[in-house]
C-alpha cells in the first residue's frame, strides 16, 4: 500500500511546474508580438521617410543620366542573356541585379556632383524604376526574340550547313527593317493577347474580376 501511494504521488503533476511552463509560454508569445510589431515598425518608417517628398511628374522621372545608365547597362545584360541562351538556355530574374546596379551608378554620379556642387536634380525611387525597366526589356528582347535561336537560324548561312528543308520558303536573311517590326510585335505581344482575352471574358463569360 506504502509503494501503490508513493507511486499515486510522484505521477501526480506539481503544481510549480505547470506555472513555470504557462509563463514561459506566456513569456514567448510576447516576444514573437513584440518581434512582429517591431517589423511592422520599421516598415512603416521605411515609407514615412518619403511622405514629405512630392512624387516627381512623369517628365522628371525620364532623365538623360537614367537612359545612359540604362543604355550602358542594357549592353552589358544583353551579353550575359545572349551566353546564357547560347549555352544553358535558361535565363534567370534580372530584375533585381538591375535595380542594384542602376542605383549604384546613378547615386554615385549623383554624390559625387553633389560635392562638387553641380548637382540641380537628386536620385529618386521612380528613376531608379526607369532604369530597371529599360533594363529588363532590353535585355529580355535578346531573349524574346529569338538572337540566340531561330532568329537567325533561318538565314542563308545556316541554310547551307544542312540538307534537309533547304528551300527558299525556309530562308529569310536578317535585315534591320523587317526584324524591327518583328520584334515590336513580339515585345507588345503580351499587350496584343491580354486586352482580348479581358474583353472576352468581360463581355461573353461576365467574368468581372480582374484577378481572372
Amino acid at each position: 500500500m506504502d509503494r501503490s501511494n508513493n507511486s499515486a504521488h510522484r505521477r501526480e503533476p506539481h503544481p510549480s511546474n505547470e506555472y513555470e511552463h504557462s509563463t514561459n509560454t506566456t513569456k514567448k508569445t510576447q516576444d514573437e508580438l513584440l518581434v512582429q510589431q517591431e517589423e511592422e515598425e520599421e516598415v512603416q518608417s521605411v515609407e514615412r521617410i518619403f511622405e514629405s517628398k512630392e512624387v516627381p511628374s512623369w517628365q522628371s522621372q525620364l532623365t538623360l543620366r537614367a537612359f545612359f545608365v540604362s543604355f550602358v547597362l542594357g549592353i552589358l545584360f544583353t551579353f550575359i542573356v545572349m551566353k546564357l541562351n547560347l549555352t544553358t538556355g535558361i535565363i534567370p530574374s534580372l530584375n533585381v541585379s538591375a535595380g542594384l546596379l542602376g542605383f549604384f551608378f546613378v547615386k554615385t554620379w549623383t554624390k559625387f556632383l553633389a560635392k562638387s556642387g553641380m548637382l540641380k536634380q537628386p536620385f529618386t525611387r521612380q528613376e531608379n524604376t526607369v532604369i530597371q525597366t529599360c533594363v529588363v526589356a532590353t535585355s529580355g528582347i535578346a531573349f524574346s526574340g529569338g538572337f540566340g535561336s531561330y532568329l537567325f537560324g533561318m538565314s542563308d548561312v545556316v541554310a547551307k550547313q544542312s540538307t534537309q528543308a533547304n528551300a527558299a520558303d525556309n530562308i529569310k536573311n536578317p535585315s534591320l527593317g523587317w526584324m524591327m517590326g518583328f520584334l515590336f510585335v513580339v515585345s507588345f505581344l503580351g499587350l496584343f493577347s491580354v486586352v482580348p482575352l479581358l474583353l472576352r471574358k468581360a463581355l461573353e463569360i461576365k467574368c468581372l474580376e480582374h484577378s481572372s
